[in-house]
């Protein structure tokens, strides 16, 4: 594709001959471009081979490809000229280049010689006095197109580089780290064979001040480059927008699905956990925040070292590939060369992977509980529709019909509000619901709170469960702990058995009320006795760590059978590595991280570009991250993930 190619070198003035250099560049004849297709001569080739073994970065020129694939007489040509171009100051050291040098003048004359600046006319002599006297460094920049793009873009002449080069000085100037009243440098084009090219030879006035580095060197490409392709940038973006958003939109599908198999994936990776079990017992020697910024290098080192573990897993690995490969389509007209993907642990847009790691590891040194339930907390919601209204059930199917006009959706709505104050319970539990949520209803916490409470009294247990749980979320409009504790014992009384387990949670956690294990167990036991699969899941857990209830491991594995006859997804897991769990506190550690991967690689997706992007300096993204807070929003900051809940898909780390 089209891509400017910039070579830096540079010549230290008292060991090299610049002014030579300079003479050099200026005087070349242009001569007529006539393709010859002839096979190179025996001296080209003994050349060629000097020159690839002398300076081995010559493979990389453009012209080099070219010569491999078509060796050619005048192919040869062009790459032994700018090869020895580049290579300036090791070559004019040596006979055999500089004879061959003086035998090849090519260059597009302004007037007596081809040499162009800030000022109209350059006084080649005086140029020259001045670097024999200069004792700085002189850096020669080498900036070069394709034949076709050159010819195409119009920069095909001495003229048309000279405007760009005097538009961009400045900025080339900042790129060398030279103040613009100090910068001073020439020019010459070369229009040579299949890479038209010009020659720069740029210094401070001031010997030592200048200072170029890689960073220096891809700004002033991508200035450049900036104003030759811009036209067609444009171009080729309205061009390629339509398959470029398909690309990333069919990316993007993968990942999530990748994300969800993710989430889903009951995963047992001895290595790591051993791993995160050794990272556990020495993060009780941190003191201060447990994060990774925080830790000492070595305990970094062992991180990083679980993080590419897990890479390995092949969900893991293929979800990566897909963000990786989408990535290194952003610079196609900036990067000369591929990036190899460096390691999970490396990628800075996946660092949050680590602190997950870390929190996984400090759970298991706290013994605390953790849940694997989320998808569970809504059947506790479920009414069975012969409960239900015929009305009801209608106006409910309307609501929920995407393929209905949105008028019709709000139709539906008004209706069961109507519905609801005729005193309808299950339209009242539904339209509380619909407030709860959103969608069609703006999100109102109080509304919400409203009709399932009318629905709750009427001793719906849906209702009162539902209701139970709006009072204990963080939403300060209705945070309730006492009503919410209340209602979820009325929802238990009534055979809810996802309210007792809910509130043998509250009572593990002590999130809302005083932790109490013994009482936990109770609300766990009602649950489970009543055939509860998560209950007896978690139960089973407790048992087998003696986390606050004494340790049975018979009882513990009673559970996890009954569990496991209930569906539960996770039991016949751990039933079937019943004589290999040495230490139940990494009890599906791979699989919970696997989890929180997969919110981090959802949250990474690359989505469509709507419009092109405009860079906005770290002082004002602040600015705005705090607007957003002051707004209602939550930070967008997965470091932050050990005080929030995660609600995609199947899990929940509410433990974390």
């Amino acid at each position: 594709m089209a891509r400017l190619i910039v070579k830096s070198p540079y010549i230290q003035c008292g060991k090299q001959n610049a002014s030579g250099y300079l003479c050099y560049i200026a005087t070349r004849e242009r001569v007529e471009i006539i393709p010859d297709d002839r096979p190179p001569t025996r001296k080209q080739e003994q050349l060629i081979t000097k020159l690839t073994k002398d300076f081995p970065d010559v493979k990389e020129l453009l012209e080099y490809e070219d010569y491999t694939a078509h060796p050619t007489k005048a192919n040869a040509s062009s790459l032994i000229t700018l090869a020895l171009e580049e290579h300036w100051k090791q070559v004019q050291q040596t006979d055999g280049y500089m004879k061959y040098i003086a035998t090849r003048p090519r260059a597009e004359r302004l007037g007596d010689h081809g040499l162009f600046g800030d000022a109209d006319h350059v006084d080649l002599d005086a140029s020259m006095s001045e670097l024999e006297h200069y004792t700085g460094n002189v850096w020669t920049h080498i900036i070069s197109l394709h034949r076709e793009d050159a010819e195409r873009l119009g920069y095909n002449n001495a003229q048309a580089w000279r405007a760009l080069i005097r538009a961009h000085r400045n900025d080339i100037a900042a790129a060398m780290h030279i103040p613009p009243q100090d910068f001073r440098w020439y020019a010459a084009f070369h229009d040579e064979g299949h890479h038209p090219h010009v020659h720069m030879m740029a210094w401070s006035v001031k010997p030592g001040q200048a200072h170029l580095d890689r960073d220096g060197i891809r700004q002033i490409k991508s200035q450049l480059t900036n104003d030759i392709f811009q036209q067609e940038l444009l171009h080729v973006y309205e061009q390629k927008s339509v398959s470029r958003d398909e690309l990333v939109r069919e990316t993007r599908k993968v990942m999530l699905e990748l994300s969800r198999q993710m989430r889903e994936t009951v995963c047992e990776h001895t290595q790591a956990e051993q791993m995160i079990w050794r990272l556990s017992q020495q993060l009780g020697e941190v003191k201060g925040k447990k994060s990774y910024g925080y830790l000492p290098r070595p305990m970094k080192r062992q991180v990083d070292e679980i993080v590419d573990q897990l890479e390995q897993i092949p969900i893991v690995n293929e979800c990566y590939q897909k963000w990786w490969e989408l990535q290194c389509q952003v610079n196609e007209f900036y990067s000369e060369k591929k990036q190899p993907r460096p390691p999970l642990s490396k990628q800075k847009e996946f660092r949050a992977i680590r602190n997950a790691v870390i929190r996984e590891a400090e759970n298991i040194r706290l013994g605390k509980i953790t849940f694997e339930d989320k998808k569970r907390e809504e059947q506790g919601e479920w009414v069975e529709n012969w409960e239900v209204s015929y009305e009801c059930l209608r106006l409910r199917a309307r609501i929920e019909d995407n393929k209905l006009p949105l008028v019709q959706r709000d139709e539906a709505v008004e209706d069961l509000e109507q519905l609801a104050e005729y005193g309808d319970v299950h339209a009242q539990y539904f339209l509380g619901l619909l407030y709860r949520d959103g969608g069609l209803l703006l999100p109102d916490a109080k509304q919400a709170a409203y009709w399932l409470e009318l629905a709750a009294k009427r001793n719906l247990p849906a209702a009162q469960y539902a209701l139970g749980k709006l009072y204990l979320s963080d939403d300060p409009e209705v945070h309730d702990v006492d009503d919410g504790l209340r209602w979820l014992e009325r929802a238990t009384q009534n055979g809810n058995t996802d309210a007792a387990y809910r509130l043998g949670k509250e009572y593990l956690t002590g999130k809302s009320v005083q932790k109490d294990a013994v009482k936990a167990a109770e609300y766990l036991r009602h649950a489970a006795d009543q055939n509860h699969p998560w209950a007896n899941y978690l139960l089973g857990k407790l048992y087998l760590t003696g986390n606050g209830v004494p340790k049975d491991e018979e009882a513990a594995w009673n559970c996890f059978r009954m569990a496991d006859a209930f569906g539960h997804p996770y039991a016949q897991y751990v039933l079937e590595r019943q004589e290999q769990w040495q230490r139940p506190e990494l009890l599906l550690t791979v699989s919970r991280l696997l989890y929180h991967m997969s919110n981090i690689f959802r949250d990474n997706a690359p989505t469509a570009p709507v419009q092109p992007r405009l860079h906005i300096d770290r002082k004002r993204m602040q600015e705005l991250q705090k607007l957003r807070i002051a707004l209602g929003h939550q930070p967008d900051d997965h470091e932050e993930e050990q005080t929030q809940t995660q609600t995609w898909g199947g899990m929940t780390m509410k433990g974390w």
